[in-house]
């Protein structure tokens, strides 16, 4: 079986019937077997376009030796479609070599400049004007190796913001939309809410890793979760400066652990002041913009079509493909007061916890 080559096509363009051979990664791989005893191995193998499904029925214990979460794999088959879904019928599988991997065909980055978004970030510290709060979105932002890896880090594994750089992306976007909302609404915490926005999911750094060029989460994170780690960092970051508004601590873990909204998709507290409560529709609504956005860059420009059932969402979609112009704003920035509109408004639609 040959290499992938210079013509390998992305999965997310890859037709039911069509023969395929090339290099795909292991998102998922686990075994099982059935009700009659037999065993098999179901897999998620991708690029950084999409997902193909590929179960394996024979030699199963043998295939499974190597197909690792994270690992390359040289494949050969057919593209089929099972409840809805692709899937390889793979017809042959080997251990690929890594000089013939092409990472850049793996590993989606976000599609904004990093180090502007970087740059905006850290002028909005220089911002806030409440020093003891200053101070600590110090200890994270600007400097040290936490600072670098919040950078690379993906937002999910999956539903939003899942690539190198997401956290990123995601965080400023939510600091800006908080901007915004903070100018609109009287009686709100500007420095207290621009804060939150950009420490919410900051336990997602150790809550998720990237095995290869897929993201995994980490011993700590399935146990703990990202807004336990996210609290627990910010009481201990909040240790090392002298006389921290004890207050001040309650207030920003309150904004961390109450971001998801609801008891039920993971936060413990419900939001229960005005700064945890726009924190969790802003953040809401950029996860779901962020996963209209993906799903459009796959569509036609001009040509309305609705979208596969959108589990996340509870609905199907109808969109076109973005135009040639798309990038006119490319930082996508909210300016405007229907911003703040926008997010209240999305209180009532079903938010994206589960499987983030």
């Amino acid at each position: 079986m040959e290499g992938r080559g210079d013509k390998q096509r992305l999965v997310a363009t890859l037709q039911e019937g069509e023969d395929f051979t090339g290099i795909l990664a292991v998102k998922s791989a686990y075994s099982g077997t059935t009700r009659t005893g037999k065993s098999y191995l179901q897999m998620v193998l991708m690029d950084k376009s999409g997902e193909l499904g590929c179960p394996v029925w024979d030699a199963v214990a043998q295939t499974a030796s190597f197909c690792t979460t994270g690992a390359f794999l040289l494949c050969r088959g057919k593209i089929g479609v099972y409840n809805g879904r692709k899937q390889l019928q793979q017809e042959e599988l080997a251990p690929a070599l890594l000089s013939d991997v092409d990472l850049s065909f793996f590993q989606k980055e976000t599609s904004k400049d990093r180090r502007q978004m970087a740059d905006e970030l850290l002028g909005l510290v220089a911002s806030i004007k409440d020093a003891p709060l200053r101070g600590l979105l110090q200890k994270f932002f600007g400097s040290g190796s936490f600072w670098q890896q919040f950078q690379q880090a993906a937002a999910a594994k999956g539903a939003h913001h899942a690539y190198v750089g997401g956290l990123l992306e995601h965080s400023l976007s939510c600091a800006r939309l908080a901007e915004n909302l903070a100018a609109h609404y009287p009686g709100i915490n500007r420095d207290l809410l621009i804060a939150g926005a950009l420490l919410h999911d900051i336990g997602k750094v150790k809550e998720m890793a990237f095995s290869g060029v897929v993201i995994e989460y980490t011993a700590e994170g399935r146990l703990k979760g990202h807004l336990v780690l996210g609290s627990e960092m910010i009481a201990a970051a909040a240790a090392t400066i002298d006389n921290f508004p004890a207050e001040l601590l309650e207030q920003l873990q309150h904004l961390v652990l109450s971001h998801h909204g609801r008891l039920d998709f993971g936060s413990p507290v419900l939001p229960m002041t005005p700064e945890a409560l726009l924190l969790g529709m802003l953040d809401d609504m950029d996860a779901k913009m962020n996963m209209v956005e993906q799903l459009r860059e796959k569509m036609e420009p001009g040509r309305p079509a609705f979208t596969e059932y959108q589990r996340l969402l509870e609905r199907y979609l109808y969109l076109s493909g973005y135009d040639d112009d798309k990038q006119s704003n490319p930082q996508n920035v909210a300016s405007s007061p229907s911003s703040s509109s926008a997010a209240a408004s999305s209180c009532g639609q079903p938010l994206l916890w589960e499987g983030r």
